[in-house]
Protein backbone atom coordinates (compact mmCIF):
# COMPACT_ATOMS: atom_id res chain seq x y z
CA UNK A 1 0.00 0.00 0.00
CA UNK A 2 1.37 3.65 -0.69
CA UNK A 3 2.04 4.70 3.05
CA UNK A 4 1.50 9.05 3.70
CA UNK A 5 2.45 11.18 6.38
CA UNK A 6 0.00 12.26 8.55
CA UNK A 7 0.63 15.78 9.98
CA UNK A 8 4.24 16.76 10.45
CA UNK A 9 5.58 14.97 13.54
CA UNK A 10 6.64 11.86 12.07
CA UNK A 11 3.54 9.48 12.06
CA UNK A 12 3.01 7.52 8.55
CA UNK A 13 0.60 5.41 7.85
CA UNK A 14 -1.41 3.70 4.83
CA UNK A 15 -3.57 5.95 2.34
CA UNK A 16 -6.48 3.81 3.34
CA UNK A 17 -7.36 2.99 6.97
CA UNK A 18 -9.85 0.56 8.52
CA UNK A 19 -12.64 1.84 10.46
CA UNK A 20 -13.55 -0.70 13.01
CA UNK A 21 -17.17 1.15 14.66
CA UNK A 22 -19.40 -1.35 12.46
CA UNK A 23 -17.55 -4.76 13.95
CA UNK A 24 -19.04 -5.09 17.32
CA UNK A 25 -21.97 -2.59 16.93
CA UNK A 26 -23.40 0.12 19.85
CA UNK A 27 -24.68 -0.56 22.85
CA UNK A 28 -27.83 -2.54 22.00
CA UNK A 29 -28.39 -1.38 18.33
CA UNK A 30 -26.95 -3.33 14.82
CA UNK A 31 -25.10 0.39 13.67
CA UNK A 32 -24.47 -1.51 10.16
CA UNK A 33 -25.99 -4.59 10.83
CA UNK A 34 -25.04 -8.02 12.78
CA UNK A 35 -21.99 -8.21 13.95
CA UNK A 36 -19.82 -11.13 13.26
CA UNK A 37 -16.62 -11.48 15.94
CA UNK A 38 -15.13 -14.11 13.91
CA UNK A 39 -15.20 -12.56 10.31
CA UNK A 40 -14.29 -8.64 12.19
CA UNK A 41 -10.77 -10.22 13.33
CA UNK A 42 -10.41 -11.75 9.94
CA UNK A 43 -11.13 -8.45 8.42
CA UNK A 44 -8.09 -6.84 10.33
CA UNK A 45 -6.11 -9.92 9.85
CA UNK A 46 -6.54 -9.82 5.74
CA UNK A 47 -6.55 -5.70 6.19
CA UNK A 48 -2.80 -6.30 7.57
CA UNK A 49 -1.84 -8.72 4.88
CA UNK A 50 -2.84 -6.18 2.43
CA UNK A 51 -0.64 -3.89 4.06
CA UNK A 52 -3.66 -2.12 5.65
CA UNK A 53 -2.58 -2.00 9.69
CA UNK A 54 -3.85 1.09 10.84
CA UNK A 55 -7.07 0.58 12.83
CA UNK A 56 -9.24 3.59 14.02
CA UNK A 57 -11.46 2.42 17.33
CA UNK A 58 -12.82 4.90 19.95
CA UNK A 59 -13.39 4.02 23.63
CA UNK A 60 -17.50 4.86 22.54
CA UNK A 61 -17.72 1.91 20.40
CA UNK A 62 -19.74 -0.59 22.62
CA UNK A 63 -18.58 0.90 24.84
CA UNK A 64 -15.57 -0.60 25.00
CA UNK A 65 -16.23 -3.83 22.91
CA UNK A 66 -14.32 -2.71 20.43
CA UNK A 67 -11.08 -1.64 21.38
CA UNK A 68 -11.52 -5.28 23.11
CA UNK A 69 -12.30 -6.67 19.67
CA UNK A 70 -9.11 -4.72 18.29
CA UNK A 71 -6.92 -5.76 21.17
CA UNK A 72 -7.72 -9.98 20.94
CA UNK A 73 -7.22 -9.38 17.03
CA UNK A 74 -3.71 -7.99 17.19
CA UNK A 75 -2.24 -9.72 20.50
CA UNK A 76 1.17 -10.70 19.85
CA UNK A 77 1.69 -8.29 17.08
CA UNK A 78 0.81 -5.01 18.55
CA UNK A 79 3.76 -2.96 17.00
CA UNK A 80 2.96 -3.80 13.51
CA UNK A 81 -0.24 -2.40 14.03
CA UNK A 82 -1.29 1.49 14.30
CA UNK A 83 -4.38 1.98 16.32
CA UNK A 84 -5.94 5.33 16.37
CA UNK A 85 -8.71 5.49 19.33
CA UNK A 86 -11.29 8.17 21.22
CA UNK A 87 -12.30 10.01 24.30
CA UNK A 88 -14.68 12.54 24.87
CA UNK A 89 -17.73 11.20 24.98
CA UNK A 90 -18.38 10.64 29.18
CA UNK A 91 -18.42 6.69 30.23
CA UNK A 92 -19.23 6.76 33.99
CA UNK A 93 -17.96 3.86 35.88
CA UNK A 94 -20.77 1.69 35.50
CA UNK A 95 -20.05 1.44 31.36
CA UNK A 96 -22.68 3.88 30.81
CA UNK A 97 -22.82 6.35 28.14
CA UNK A 98 -24.07 10.07 29.89
CA UNK A 99 -23.93 11.42 26.48
CA UNK A 100 -21.97 14.54 27.67
CA UNK A 101 -18.89 15.29 26.35
CA UNK A 102 -16.12 15.45 28.79
CA UNK A 103 -13.01 17.07 28.26
CA UNK A 104 -10.96 17.95 31.92
CA UNK A 105 -7.73 16.75 32.77
CA UNK A 106 -9.18 14.41 35.24
CA UNK A 107 -11.38 12.58 32.62
CA UNK A 108 -8.83 12.35 30.04
CA UNK A 109 -6.23 10.38 32.50
CA UNK A 110 -9.08 7.87 33.64
CA UNK A 111 -9.92 7.67 29.74
CA UNK A 112 -6.67 6.93 28.39
CA UNK A 113 -5.94 4.49 30.77
CA UNK A 114 -8.99 2.46 30.23
CA UNK A 115 -8.45 2.41 26.85
CA UNK A 116 -4.52 1.47 27.45
CA UNK A 117 -6.08 -1.52 29.25
CA UNK A 118 -8.63 -2.22 26.65
CA UNK A 119 -6.36 -2.34 24.29
CA UNK A 120 -3.63 -4.31 26.17
CA UNK A 121 -0.92 -1.91 24.97
CA UNK A 122 0.84 0.87 26.92
CA UNK A 123 0.71 3.10 24.14
CA UNK A 124 -1.91 4.65 21.41
CA UNK A 125 -0.23 5.68 18.14
CA UNK A 126 -3.12 8.31 17.54
CA UNK A 127 -5.34 9.69 20.63
CA UNK A 128 -8.20 12.09 19.51
CA UNK A 129 -10.64 13.82 21.34
CA UNK A 130 -13.83 12.62 20.20
CA UNK A 131 -15.94 15.53 20.31
CA UNK A 132 -14.94 18.84 21.70
CA UNK A 133 -16.39 19.70 25.48
CA UNK A 134 -17.88 23.66 24.75
CA UNK A 135 -17.39 24.13 28.60
CA UNK A 136 -13.75 23.19 28.49
CA UNK A 137 -11.21 25.70 26.70
CA UNK A 138 -9.41 23.88 24.02
CA UNK A 139 -6.18 24.93 25.02
CA UNK A 140 -6.44 22.85 28.85
CA UNK A 141 -7.70 19.32 27.14
CA UNK A 142 -4.46 19.65 24.56
CA UNK A 143 -2.43 20.18 27.69
CA UNK A 144 -3.51 17.05 29.31
CA UNK A 145 -3.38 15.25 26.50
CA UNK A 146 0.28 17.15 25.31
CA UNK A 147 1.22 15.39 29.07
CA UNK A 148 -0.04 11.60 27.41
CA UNK A 149 2.62 12.47 24.94
CA UNK A 150 5.44 13.21 27.12
CA UNK A 151 4.65 10.14 29.75
CA UNK A 152 4.42 7.82 26.42
CA UNK A 153 1.04 7.03 26.97
CA UNK A 154 0.25 8.41 23.54
CA UNK A 155 2.68 9.08 20.77
CA UNK A 156 0.31 12.17 18.36
CA UNK A 157 -2.32 13.95 19.48
CA UNK A 158 -5.61 14.42 16.96
CA UNK A 159 -9.38 16.09 17.04
CA UNK A 160 -12.85 15.33 15.82
CA UNK A 161 -15.09 17.59 14.19
CA UNK A 162 -13.60 20.78 14.82
CA UNK A 163 -13.63 24.72 13.09
CA UNK A 164 -10.62 25.99 12.48
CA UNK A 165 -10.64 28.77 15.24
CA UNK A 166 -10.32 25.47 17.69
CA UNK A 167 -7.46 24.04 15.14
CA UNK A 168 -5.31 26.76 15.66
CA UNK A 169 -6.15 27.26 19.31
CA UNK A 170 -5.19 23.75 19.73
CA UNK A 171 -1.94 24.06 17.35
CA UNK A 172 -0.43 26.82 19.51
CA UNK A 173 -0.48 24.36 22.71
CA UNK A 174 0.71 21.57 21.30
CA UNK A 175 1.64 20.54 17.19
CA UNK A 176 -1.89 18.91 16.10
CA UNK A 177 -0.83 15.31 13.93
CA UNK A 178 -4.56 15.08 12.58
CA UNK A 179 -7.98 16.36 12.03
CA UNK A 180 -11.03 13.43 11.96
CA UNK A 181 -14.50 14.19 10.60
CA UNK A 182 -16.70 13.04 8.16
CA UNK A 183 -15.69 13.84 4.68
CA UNK A 184 -17.36 12.04 1.12
CA UNK A 185 -19.13 13.46 -2.01
CA UNK A 186 -22.12 14.08 0.32
CA UNK A 187 -20.72 15.95 3.25
CA UNK A 188 -17.98 18.66 2.51
CA UNK A 189 -18.80 20.85 4.99
CA UNK A 190 -14.74 20.73 6.41
CA UNK A 191 -14.22 21.91 2.63
CA UNK A 192 -17.29 24.86 2.71
CA UNK A 193 -16.20 26.11 6.47
CA UNK A 194 -12.31 26.24 5.07
CA UNK A 195 -11.20 23.97 7.93
CA UNK A 196 -9.11 22.02 5.03
CA UNK A 197 -7.32 24.87 4.21
CA UNK A 198 -6.43 25.64 8.12
CA UNK A 199 -5.00 21.86 8.41
CA UNK A 200 -3.00 22.64 4.63
CA UNK A 201 -1.89 25.49 6.10
CA UNK A 202 -0.40 24.33 9.49
CA UNK A 203 0.78 21.13 8.15
CA UNK A 204 -2.02 19.04 10.17
CA UNK A 205 -3.41 15.63 8.22
CA UNK A 206 -7.08 14.65 7.93
CA UNK A 207 -8.77 11.91 8.57
CA UNK A 208 -12.02 11.00 6.76
CA UNK A 209 -14.57 9.14 8.73
CA UNK A 210 -17.97 8.00 6.67
CA UNK A 211 -15.92 8.39 3.08
CA UNK A 212 -19.16 6.66 1.83
CA UNK A 213 -21.68 8.70 3.34
CA UNK A 214 -22.51 6.72 5.70
CA UNK A 215 -23.26 3.47 2.90
CA UNK A 216 -25.04 5.57 0.30
CA UNK A 217 -22.37 5.55 -2.03
CA UNK A 218 -21.52 2.24 -2.02
CA UNK A 219 -24.92 1.66 -4.12
CA UNK A 220 -26.45 -0.68 -2.07
CA UNK A 221 -29.30 0.93 -0.71
CA UNK A 222 -32.29 1.56 -2.87
CA UNK A 223 -34.44 1.70 -0.51
CA UNK A 224 -35.26 2.44 2.96
CA UNK A 225 -36.24 -0.86 3.99
CA UNK A 226 -32.54 -1.87 2.66
CA UNK A 227 -31.64 -1.03 6.23
CA UNK A 228 -32.22 -2.92 9.23
CA UNK A 229 -35.05 -1.73 11.62
CA UNK A 230 -33.05 -0.76 14.23
CA UNK A 231 -29.87 0.94 12.21
CA UNK A 232 -29.36 3.68 13.53
CA UNK A 233 -29.10 5.42 10.08
CA UNK A 234 -33.57 5.59 9.83
CA UNK A 235 -33.54 8.44 11.97
CA UNK A 236 -30.67 11.38 10.52
CA UNK A 237 -31.94 13.13 7.60
CA UNK A 238 -29.66 12.17 4.69
CA UNK A 239 -32.18 9.31 4.62
CA UNK A 240 -35.38 10.43 4.96
CA UNK A 241 -38.41 11.05 2.18
CA UNK A 242 -37.19 14.51 1.85
CA UNK A 243 -33.61 13.80 0.49
CA UNK A 244 -33.73 9.82 0.14
CA UNK A 245 -34.54 10.03 -3.78
CA UNK A 246 -32.73 12.71 -4.98
CA UNK A 247 -29.59 11.12 -3.46
CA UNK A 248 -30.22 8.14 -4.61
CA UNK A 249 -30.12 9.49 -8.21
CA UNK A 250 -26.93 11.09 -7.46
CA UNK A 251 -26.00 7.72 -6.60
CA UNK A 252 -27.00 6.23 -9.77
CA UNK A 253 -24.67 8.77 -12.04
CA UNK A 254 -21.83 7.70 -9.55
CA UNK A 255 -22.53 4.30 -10.30
CA UNK A 256 -22.54 5.14 -14.05
CA UNK A 257 -18.68 7.23 -14.50
CA UNK A 258 -17.93 3.70 -11.75
CA UNK A 259 -18.75 1.72 -14.60
CA UNK A 260 -16.71 3.31 -17.19
CA UNK A 261 -13.73 2.63 -15.28
CA UNK A 262 -14.63 -0.69 -13.92
CA UNK A 263 -14.62 -0.21 -10.63
CA UNK A 264 -17.56 -0.18 -7.86
CA UNK A 265 -18.60 3.44 -6.82
CA UNK A 266 -17.26 2.81 -3.16
CA UNK A 267 -13.88 2.77 -4.88
CA UNK A 268 -14.44 5.74 -7.08
CA UNK A 269 -15.87 7.72 -3.62
CA UNK A 270 -12.70 6.43 -1.99
CA UNK A 271 -10.18 7.58 -4.41
CA UNK A 272 -11.96 10.66 -4.89
CA UNK A 273 -11.16 11.67 -1.31
CA UNK A 274 -6.92 10.03 -1.72
CA UNK A 275 -7.29 12.32 -4.80
CA UNK A 276 -7.54 15.52 -2.38
CA UNK A 277 -4.65 14.17 -0.21
CA UNK A 278 -7.40 12.98 2.46
CA UNK A 279 -7.30 9.78 4.10
CA UNK A 280 -10.30 7.90 3.94
CA UNK A 281 -11.24 5.41 6.93
CA UNK A 282 -14.09 3.14 5.63
CA UNK A 283 -15.39 1.15 8.20
CA UNK A 284 -16.26 -2.62 7.26
CA UNK A 285 -16.55 -6.01 8.87
CA UNK A 286 -15.94 -8.24 5.97
CA UNK A 287 -12.59 -9.42 4.23
CA UNK A 288 -14.47 -8.95 0.85
CA UNK A 289 -14.79 -5.24 1.72
CA UNK A 290 -11.41 -4.60 2.48
CA UNK A 291 -9.92 -5.54 -0.40
CA UNK A 292 -12.13 -3.31 -2.27
CA UNK A 293 -11.14 -0.77 -0.02
CA UNK A 294 -7.34 -1.12 -0.12
CA UNK A 295 -7.24 -1.36 -3.76
CA UNK A 296 -9.33 1.61 -4.12
CA UNK A 297 -6.18 3.05 -2.90
CA UNK A 298 -4.31 2.56 -5.90
CA UNK A 299 -6.43 4.04 -8.28
CA UNK A 300 -5.85 7.07 -10.11
CA UNK A 301 -8.28 9.42 -11.68
CA UNK A 302 -7.98 11.95 -14.27
CA UNK A 303 -8.70 15.84 -13.94
CA UNK A 304 -11.66 14.94 -16.34
CA UNK A 305 -12.70 11.49 -13.77
CA UNK A 306 -12.41 14.74 -10.75
CA UNK A 307 -14.27 17.21 -12.85
CA UNK A 308 -17.47 14.77 -13.69
CA UNK A 309 -17.61 13.76 -9.90
CA UNK A 310 -17.52 17.57 -9.23
CA UNK A 311 -20.29 18.36 -11.60
CA UNK A 312 -22.91 15.79 -9.96
CA UNK A 313 -22.33 16.82 -6.72
CA UNK A 314 -20.45 19.76 -6.93
CA UNK A 315 -19.41 21.89 -3.37
CA UNK A 316 -22.54 23.24 -1.25
CA UNK A 317 -25.32 19.97 -2.64
CA UNK A 318 -27.89 19.37 0.41
CA UNK A 319 -27.83 15.67 0.70
CA UNK A 320 -29.35 16.22 3.78
CA UNK A 321 -27.48 16.45 7.55
CA UNK A 322 -25.75 13.09 9.08
CA UNK A 323 -26.75 13.48 12.24
CA UNK A 324 -29.99 13.77 14.10
CA UNK A 325 -30.38 17.65 16.00
CA UNK A 326 -29.02 16.84 19.63
CA UNK A 327 -25.77 15.00 17.44
CA UNK A 328 -25.40 18.03 15.54
CA UNK A 329 -25.43 20.49 18.08
CA UNK A 330 -22.20 18.53 19.21
CA UNK A 331 -20.08 19.63 16.22
CA UNK A 332 -17.74 22.47 16.41
CA UNK A 333 -18.90 24.42 13.08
Amino acid sequence: MNKVKLGNQGLIIPNVGLGCMGMTGFEDADMYGKTDEKEAISTIYRSFELGGNFLDTADLYGPFKNEKLIAKAIEGNRGKYIIATKFGWEIDDNEQITWKINGTRDYIKKSVDRSLKNLKTDYIDLYYMHRLDKNVPIEETVAAMSDLVNEGKIGYIGLSEVSSETVKRAHAIHPISAVQSEFSMFERTVEEKGVLKTLNDLGIGFVAYSPLGRGFLSGHIKSINDLPENDFRRGIPRFQEKYFHRNIELVKAIEALAEEKNITSSQLAIAWIISKGIVPIPGTKRRKYVEQNIDAGKIILTENDLAKLESIVPLGTDTGAPYDEFSMGLLDY
